[in-house]
């Protein structure tokens, strides 16, 4: 069955002195602040948009290889993935890097970059981001 999320901003101003809100409509967990200069300087308790790309490709990741791993008969101890977002003003989203460091007991080496490799072209989010150029993937077993 398909799901449909939805998010809401709300904007005022022009792009660089306007600013608006972002609601998390379907979760109802919370409105955010956004405006340019979180985008291109510091964030200063404001959000952007590529903060929020950076959450959903984390957490989707992380999904992912958990997932995947299962299907493999592992059990995830623990999963930490960051996600690292880059805008460059002018040429858009430049890079994402997913940095995870997993527990994954009896998973050898060369087993586990092989399925974080597979989560990183499979997650639905990496799919979405596809138009990125570059996005690298630094995965550690501990």
């Amino acid at each position: 069955m398909a799901t449909t999320r939805t998010a809401k901003t709300h904007w005022e101003g022009n792009l660089l002195e306007g600013k608006g809100t972002v609601a998390l409509d379907s979760s109802k967990i919370g409105t955010y602040d956004v405006n340019w200069p979180a985008r291109t300087e510091q964030p200063n308790g404001v959000t952007s948009p590529e903060e929020l790309i950076a959450a959903a490709h984390s957490s989707c990741y992380s999904m992912a290889f958990s997932h995947g791993l299962a299907g493999k008969g592992y059990t995830v101890e623990s999963l930490d993935t960051q996600a690292d977002v880059t805008f460059q003003p002018g040429e858009g989203i430049t890079s994402i890097v997913l940095t995870v460091k997993a527990t994954v007991p009896g998973l050898s080496e060369d087993d586990f970059q092989a399925a974080a490799a597979d989560a990183k072209a499979n997650c639905p989010v990496s799919q979405a981001l596809a138009g990125v150029k570059d996005i690298r993937l630094n995965a550690q077993l501990v």
